[in-house]
């Protein structure tokens, strides 16, 4: 069968045909006025959230935050009756203040401080830290958006939060030494995590940065804590950012392949990096403004810290200073210590005496103190969080490895906080670039849904772009960090001729067929027809066009003013709340201020966060992961490949890049499935 390629904004899509899913979306939603409220029991994994500030502010954009009262439907615009009956859209306030979510740091004393260390001496055995420790934590590599389990690796986002916040109100914990070594995750990540130091600073801790090997990433965190030490030999990169593109069009000129592809949205990208051999005007002034963003906030960031200009610090970037000693009396780096002389100078400060051992605890073991354990319980009411992170797929592959977003499976939570009375809202936590068109649409109506019944927040990390965005729209606020990438709201669709390469190999291949269009998905052996490019077109144009109407009903927004602000374009966060694409700027914290302003529960009041995503591999998982490496390594292989993201920059599936999965497909011959494995690959 023939190789198409169908892609989705920020990430692909499935075969697009003539049959749409927007009959079952077609049911008008009944929004209340006002969210019900419901009295919590909770029998899953739950964590607290502790006082907040009840600090509000005005959210950049001056467009109303959105929620429309129907589903969507294809009428061909915003204007258009169904049924001869006009909808009606529910519009909120135009300019409406958000809680900022900032944590206020208040001292355990008193009773409550007596309560505290009775719950620590009955804690259980791996809770139990010493007095005066130290906790440390190695950050680099990957950083995922998702709990873990006890059979994973790699750091937790919530568990390295949370570490933060345990560690403030821990009268165990003295300090925190922080190793900061080259990261795998994007910025909205980093955001985050540099909030909470900044956050546990206000204990009055020391928290120490030492950086061996340090990016821009790593200096933006280590610029959050009080001092920062580097040995004689560390490696630092300071010399500034780029982004980059590839382009495919040379090589498959050269081995006899042509792409032919519909792309629609001016800034969709991702046709270009078939058809092209260099970069459109378009991509150019789209990955322009995103590195601008990006390379703006980390110089003004870094300034502020550091007490320069910002002019000054751009300056030393531009002399590529890689001297450790110039960074020293720059005053960009406190000192030149080596690891052990760093844990000597601790001991002096903690008055630990030189021949004895420093009391540290690292990440792991701290991730298993319990919030109660410090006092940190949470209150009556009930948050649920549904955490989305990875590649969108409607259902999982029996052979797959990746953990991705199953639409399923987040299906299944969602409606079950909205059929449970215990839950006044749910914050649904969005880390993805996108990926199944079909899943993106299901789960943005079952949100939808649960929104109808009870407020809902979305929180952006990283990315909510494509078919992240989707998910996002269907909350009645969205809040995104300012360097997220998000929007993308574009389409690409088109097929591989492969019959110069066949032509090169020797290979043919003949179809038989009845009905105009069945060689549509069958015969890559020769290029489109006129009336299949046709009609490649208008199926394009018509899921651009469903994925566009519904962003502006969602948003409350002209669809005239969405087409400007779609177009396939990655808008960063701070952008994207300019444009009415996202309400607030901020993390989680912040989602869950805003979260208790809407069920009335005062800031300073504590509420418990119910955690619906299972941590993450479970042991069945990593066994069954091991099991499809024996069993099929060419599909578990195949997958993978198909899940790849480069972490540096803005990702390439950012521009919906990736082929249609195989499984599928006919195999008839093995020629033609190593074909494929090789076109995946590529």
């Amino acid at each position: 069968m023939s190789k198409i390629l169908l892609f989705q904004t920020v990430h692909s899509t499935p075969r697009i045909h003539p049959r749409t899913v927007v009959s079952i979306l077609s049911k008008p939603l009944s929004i209340p006025s006002v969210p019900k409220c419901y009295s919590p029991v909770s029998p899953f994994r739950s964590v607290s959230f502790p006082t907040l500030k009840p600090h509000f502010h005005t959210p950049r954009s001056s467009l109303s935050s959105p929620f429309s009262t129907r589903a969507f439907d294809d009428s061909p615009s915003s204007a258009e009756t169904q049924n001869g009956k006009q909808e009606q859209i529910v519009e909120k306030p135009e300019i409406e203040e958000y809680p900022s979510g900032e944590l206020e740091y208040e001292k355990i004393s008193g009773w409550k401080s007596f309560v505290v260390k009775f719950k620590m001496l009955i804690a259980f055995p791996w809770e139990r830290v010493r007095k005066g420790s130290v906790l440390t934590m190695k950050l680099r590599g990957q950083i995922s958006d998702q709990l873990k389990s006890r059979f994973s690796s790699g750091l937790s986002l919530p568990q390295i939060c949370e570490n933060f916040l345990k560690a403030a109100y821990d009268p165990r914990i003295s300090g925190v030494y922080l190793h900061i070594e080259p990261l795998n995750c994007g910025w909205g990540k980093v955001e985050e995590i540099r909030r909470h130091i900044l956050n546990f600073k206000k204990s009055g801790k020391f928290i120490i940065a030492y950086t061996p090997a340090c990016g821009e990433k790593e200096f933006y965190l280590a610029c959050a804590c009080e001092e920062i030490y580097a040995p004689p030999s560390a490696y630092f990169s300071l010399y500034g950012l780029t982004v980059q593109a590839s382009f495919l069009g040379g090589v498959f000129e050269k081995i006899g392949i042509e792409p032919q592809v519909e792309r629609i949205g001016k800034y969709k990208s991702a046709g270009d990096q078939l058809t092209r051999k260099s970069m459109s005007e378009e991509n150019c002034e789209m990955l322009t403004a995103l590195l601008d963003n990006i390379y703006g906030n980390w110089l003004d960031v870094v300034s502020s810290s550091k007490g320069k200009k910002r002019e000054d610090v751009e300056n030393f970037i531009n002399e590529g200073v890689y001297e450790v000693e110039r960074l020293k009396e720059e005053g960009f780096i406190t000192n030149i210590h080596y690891d052990d002389e760093v844990i000597s100078m601790l001991k002096e400060r903690l008055g630990v005496q030189k021949d004895k051992i420093l009391r540290m605890v690292d990440y792991k073991k701290y991730s298993k103190v319990r919030k109660w354990t410090l006092g940190l319980t949470g209150g009556r009411d009930l948050i649920a969080v549904i955490r989305a992170s990875g590649s969108i797929s409607r259902v999982r592959s029996p052979l797959s490895t990746s953990s991705g977003i199953i639409a399923e499976q987040i299906i299944e939570k969602i409606r079950s906080v909205r059929e449970s009375k215990k839950y006044k809202a749910a914050i649904i936590r969005i880390d993805s670039p996108g990926g199944d068109a079909l899943a993106s649409d299901l789960m943005w109506r079952e949100i939808r849904l649960l929104a109808a019944s009870k407020p809902v927040i979305a929180s952006m990390s990283d990315v909510a772009a494509s078919g992240g965005y989707y998910m996002a729209m269907a909350a009645q606020t969205i809040v995104a960090e300012n360097l997220t990438l998000t929007g993308s709201i574009g389409v690409v669709t088109g097929k591989f001729n492969l019959g110069k390469l066949y032509e090169k190999i020797g290979f043919n291949k003949e179809v038989i067929s009845r009905g105009r269009y069945a060689e549509l998905l069958a015969a890559e052996q020769r290029p489109l027809r006129p009336d299949e490019a046709e009609l490649f077109a208008k199926s394009a144009q018509n899921a651009y066009k469903q994925f566009r109407d519904k962003a502006a009903f969602s948003r409350s927004m002209p669809v005239e003013k969405m087409e400007e602000v779609a177009q396939g374009r990655v808008w960063a966060g701070k952008d994207a709340a300019s444009l009415g694409l996202v309400d607030a700027i901020g993390g989680l914290s912040q989602a869950i201020a805003i979260a208790k302003h809407k069920i009335n529960v005062p800031q300073d009041k504590p509420v418990t966060l119910v955690e619906l995503s299972r941590p993450s591999p479970t042991l069945p998982e990593v066994l069954s992961g091991i099991g499809s490496s024996i069993v099929g390594v060419d599909r578990t292989l195949k997958e993978l490949l198909q899940d790849l993201t480069f972490s540096d920059g803005v990702q390439a599936r950012m521009d919906g890049i990736m082929f249609q999965r195989l499984e599928g497909l006919s195999n008839a011959t093995p020629l033609i499935s190593l074909i494929k494995d090789y076109l995946s690959s590529l």
